[in-house]
């Protein structure tokens, strides 16, 4: 992928109506800890700033300064890949849900939480000095191909326009949302020391690891959680591709721009080797649009 080198400050005036007519998907990376929103209104934020913009108000949904979205949620407790689509780009972000990714995921044998995961409360716990590492590999091919999953009840899905998790949070009683098709591509398993295991899993959209961790404990005859999460993968993006927090400014989220298939800058179709408006000659896109664009724990 070609970059672009720039020698001096992009002006802000300059930087704001680029930052306004860019189109397409760069990745970034999310740490464990804040949600998905949050970090892309920290990542709004930043580009704002930059641009001069005084006190912009990221959540701000009506008459935005920047067109901004992202393709798929990870959990709090979450790290990795985040797919970000800016103008036009966040069109194409409903195929980045839809796609697939990669999670190496660290699950803890014995314990079940109802969380499904490290951040809650541990509800049960079982034997688990029963199962090997052959009986592990053995089972995970019940949860390889197209498979029925009953997702998380802390998790983003919506009843009645509220996200599960935080009608649980309010004390409100939350049914099961009921099972649904999911497609896994593959899963191997990477490490076994019990109580603790990683896998690599490929999957296709909708999938929520913690769900599959959880219904691997019980076809264990134990039961299982997730210690840590890693979004690895997702469409063409990659963790070596992540724009780290350090590098959310308009030099860098220009070296890593997708363009939408045909359009770049005001929705014309990019030249690698011209330069982008208000920055100087040095300052071309430099990027390819991948083939690929695709892309919920």
């Amino acid at each position: 992928m070609a970059g672009i080198v720039t020698n001096g400050s992009v002006p802000k005036h300059a930087s704001l109506s680029t930052l306004q007519s860019l189109n397409g998907l760069f990745a970034i990376y999310k740490k464990e800890g804040p949600t998905s929103a949050d970090v892309l209104n920290s990542l709004k934020e930043a580009l704002l700033k930059e641009a001069g913009v005084k006190n912009p108000n990221p959540r701000k949904r009506k008459k935005q300064a920047l067109k901004i979205g992202h393709g798929g949620t990870l959990d709090s407790a979450a790290s990795g890949v985040l797919v970000v689509g800016i103008g036009n780009g966040t069109k194409m972000l409903s195929t980045m849900l839809a796609g697939s990714k990669k999670y190496r995921a660290v699950g803890e044998l014995g314990k079940a939480t109802d969380t499904l995961d490290a951040t809650g409360s541990v509800v049960h716990q079982e034997k688990y000095d029963h199962i090997t590492q052959e009986l592990l590999q053995e089972k995970l091919k019940i949860f390889t191909g197209d498979i029925m999953q009953v997702p998380p009840l802390y998790s983003a899905l919506k009843k009645d326009g509220k996200r599960l998790s935080v009608l649980l949070k309010q004390g409100h009683e939350v049914e099961a949302k009921p099972a649904r098709p999911v497609t896994v591509h593959n899963i191997s398993l990477l490490d076994f020391q019990p109580p603790g295991f990683t896998l690599d899993i490929e999957s296709g959209g909708g999938f929520y690891v913690r769900s599959l961790v959880d219904d691997l404990g019980k076809a264990l005859a134990s039961c299982a959680h997730v210690k840590e999460l890693v979004r690895t993968k997702q469409g063409q993006f990659t963790l070596d591709l992540c724009l780290r927090e350090e590098q959310w400014t308009l030099h860098h989220l220009l070296q890593s721009l997708q363009p939408c298939p045909g359009s770049g800058v005001n929705g014309e179709t990019v030249n690698p080797a011209a330069p982008v408006p208000g920055l100087g000659v040095e300052a071309g896109l430099g990027v390819e649009a991948g083939p690929d664009q695709r892309g919920d724990l």
